[in-house]
């Protein structure tokens, strides 16, 4: 058995893709599985429509019948996804799903990246995006999770706290 979760790709009947992924998660929260089954998703991207000389944004399925799971594979792990109302199996050949490769999951955009910064608590660093672009901050809070730091900036004479994406400074050396 391998210890690390990898991506699994469940074929559903046409339609039931949301109700699926909510038994999905239904099933890990009474069964008590969150460790072996982590994570499921439905891929899908923002489309513009118009309609009726009226413009909406619509969410659609990039792969209508298929629900991605994030899953360590066991017998029962897979007699819990396999036997859950509306799904048809696994995609694999036979019985045996098969897991995305790295390759794969990277080209769905499923796992967001994890960014990397070379730059903590007390540092100095840049800002390089957005309003204030070219400002020297010392950075206060860092949230690698969430993608997010908290930068104090001095403007008009007094620190200012400002929130900003992880890629929106650099670590300034010196």
């Amino acid at each position: 058995m391998s210890e690390t979760a990898k991506w699994y790709v469940v074929h559903t009947y046409s339609g039931y893709e949301n109700k699926v992924a909510q038994n999905i998660e239904k099933a890990v929260e009474s069964r008590q599985l969150h460790d072996l089954i982590q994570e499921v998703k439905i891929p899908t991207e923002t489309v513009v429509e118009i309609k009726d000389n009226k413009t909406r944004e619509v969410e659609r399925k990039l792969f209508p019948s298929y629900v991605l799971v994030k899953m360590i594979i066991t017998d029962d792990t897979w007699y819990v996804v396999r036997n859950i109302r509306g799904v048809t199996g696994f995609v694999g050949p036979t019985s045996k799903p098969i897991p995305l490769t790295k390759k794969e999951v990277e080209a769905l955009g499923v796992e967001d990246k994890k960014v990397e910064v070379d730059y903590q608590i007390g540092d100095s660093v840049k800002i390089v995006d957005g309003s204030l672009e070219g400002f020297i901050g010392i950075v206060q809070e860092l949230d690698v999770d969430n993608n997010m730091v908290k930068v104090t900036v001095s403007m008009f004479g007094r620190e200012t706290p400002v929130e900003l994406e992880l890629t929106q400074v650099v670590a300034v050396k010196e």
